[in-house]
């Protein structure tokens, strides 16, 4: 018994020891020490790409941005300031108003790039030096202006056209002073491009040598990812396939075992252990298996003696009770007159017991029969077992006038006949046991998952919660006979009957419990006397397997 038992709760199987060394570490430790210099090569190159991209960036704003428009503004003021020049020189010599009006217009050109240039200087590179060539250049320009061209402008009206001309030196000389400041602002600033061109250049080689740097370490991480696929997980799984293939083929006896990593490892230790577990138990079922086997040929053989046996019960034993009914029955009329009133009550007695006698073997080959003999379950429309019962219970019916309703019921995977015995005892229930008003039954139904669940509630005197559990085992009772007929088989045969067709039934508690008095319940055992309870109203429900369901 022991053993047995120890089957029944298998143990777990033995704890894995991992072994030693670096090839049984598991796969994640691989992953991880590749992940790590991995991700060092990857911070590296990121470090070196956001400063090699800050780098061109700044490059490029201070050539872009400030160099090159600098070099643009000192473009213009050059050709202002050789605008003017020209205008004041064409102004002394024609003395044409066209002329000192386009000096006016040059100067005002000249201030203009002359006030962008200046708003540069801070973002400039070598800003200061830049800063005071440009003031050079503003002052050479302010002193032509003031020795030569408002000169000539103030001596036109005295001198007409050779005012130019007296005043040709100083222009030379200021006009050259111009040009020199010129020159160097322009070489300066020429300087500064070229150099912002080289730092740009530098900025994105370093830039390409980061992303280089990126695309290695993607190479080495991929070869790496594919070198601990390979030599730590594929090559063991192959391994472990080809040993698994040798077991699956018929040789149980084969040991399944891989080294590394450790996850395998301890796998294939693993599924060994069930191998070895699995096999023992097979050999166990084997013998277990002929065991079963004598036991269905002895089960087989004693079904064969019950069947015999009902048949037995259902002729021979009936025959002498209809004997001794029949008889009693006879004696009491031909010798009536002969006998005293405990006599007739004794031969009642007599005949009585036959009768029930008769009715409690036919309740129990009924129940022995259920899902043993022509027990086959088809679709079928629950409509037509219940008619069916209807059809048998008509006369009780319309005796107790009763009237009994139902939804539109549906298809149900079940057995015809004893559907029909279903119906036929909860209804023949509901009616027996109806209160003063007459019976009012209604079978009802609601789709629950992959069943239908039924229900037939009425109007009768109720059943006492603490005996919903008790009314579905055989021979028990609720009533004396005196006060209700039966064998106490009914209910226990719908159960059964239920339970057959994969359902379950029960007492609706909702409706069974103690409401007001419209009726008593004598709850007894056998020869017991209970106490009476009032009650009113039973709901039974049971679930059955809807059509659409395969047997």
């Amino acid at each position: 018994m022991a053993d047995r038992s120890d089957r029944s709760s298998p143990r777990p199987l033995p704890a894995f020891t991992p072994g030693r060394g670096f090839a049984n570490l598991p796969v994640g430790r691989w992953f991880a020490f590749a992940g790590v210099g991995v991700a060092l090569v990857f911070m590296i190159s990121a470090a070196v790409t956001v400063n090699a991209i800050e780098e061109t960036r700044e490059a490029k704003e201070a050539l872009v941005d400030v160099v090159d428009p600098a070099a643009l503004r000192l473009l213009e003021i050059s050709n202002t300031l050789t605008s003017q020049e020209s205008s004041v020189r064409a102004y002394g010599r024609t003395n044409e108003e066209i002329s000192l009006q386009e000096y006016r217009k040059a100067i005002i050109a000249e201030e203009s790039a002359l006030g962008t240039l200046t708003a540069l200087l801070p973002r400039m590179p070598e800003g200061q030096a830049v800063g005071a060539e440009v003031a050079g250049l503003k002052a050479a320009g302010d002193a032509w202006r003031r020795d030569y061209a408002e000169r000539v402008i103030a001596a036109v009206p005295t001198l007409k056209t050779d005012a130019a001309r007296q005043n040709a030196p100083v222009n030379a000389t200021r006009f050259n002073e111009v040009r020199q400041s010129l020159e160097v602002l322009q070489r300066h600033l020429n300087r500064l491009h070229d150099a912002g061109v080289v730092r740009l250049d530098a900025g994105w080689q370093a830039l390409y040598v980061a992303l280089v740097g990126v695309a290695a370490a993607l190479v080495v991480a991929g070869i790496a990812a594919v070198l601990i696929v390979r030599y730590a997980v594929l090559r063991p799984l192959a391994e472990l396939n080809q040993q698994v293939r040798a077991v699956a083929q018929g040789d149980f006896d084969h040991r399944l075992k891989v080294e590394r990593p450790a996850e395998l490892s301890e796998l294939s230790g693993h599924v060994d252990a069930m191998r070895r577990r699995i096999l023992a138990e097979w050999r166990l079922s084997s013998e277990t298996q002929r065991k079963l086997e004598d036991q269905t040929a002895e089960l087989k053989r004693s079904n064969g003696e019950l069947e015999q046996f009902a048949y037995v019960a259902s002729h021979d034993l009936q025959e002498p009770l209809r004997k001794v009914a029949s008889f009693t029955q006879m004696l009491d009329q031909r010798y009536s007159d002969q006998l005293d009133e405990r006599a007739k009550q004794y031969i009642a007695f007599a005949v009585d017991g036959a009768k029930r006698m008769q009715m409690l073997i036919n309740d129990l080959l009924d129940f022995s029969r259920v899902g043993r003999m022509g027990g086959e379950r088809t679709r079928i429309d629950a409509t037509v077992p219940l008619r069916a019962a209807l059809n048998n219970l008509g006369a009780t019916i319309e005796d107790s006038d009763a009237t009994v309703t139902h939804d539109e019921l549906p298809e149900v995977l079940g057995n015809r006949p004893q559907l029909t015995q279903l119906f036929q005892n909860l209804i023949g229930n509901a009616i027996k046991f109806h209160s003063q008003d007459p019976p009012v039954i209604h079978i009802g139904v609601r789709r629950d998952g992959d069943m239908w669940e039924f229900s037939c509630t009425d109007n009768g005197i109720g059943i006492d919660s603490k005996y919903t559990d008790r009314i579905f085992l055989i021979f028990q009772r609720l009533h004396g006979r005196d006060v209700y007929a039966g064998t106490g088989i009914g209910l226990a045969l719908c159960k059964k009957i239920v339970e057959y067709h994969g359902g379950r039934i029960w007492v609706d508690s909702e409706n069974g419990g103690s409401t007001q008095s419209a009726g008593t319940t004598e709850v007894t055992e056998p020869g017991e006397n209970v106490e009476k309870a009032p009650r009113r109203g039973t709901t039974f429900r049971w679930t059955l397997p809807t059509g659409d369901l395969d047997e």
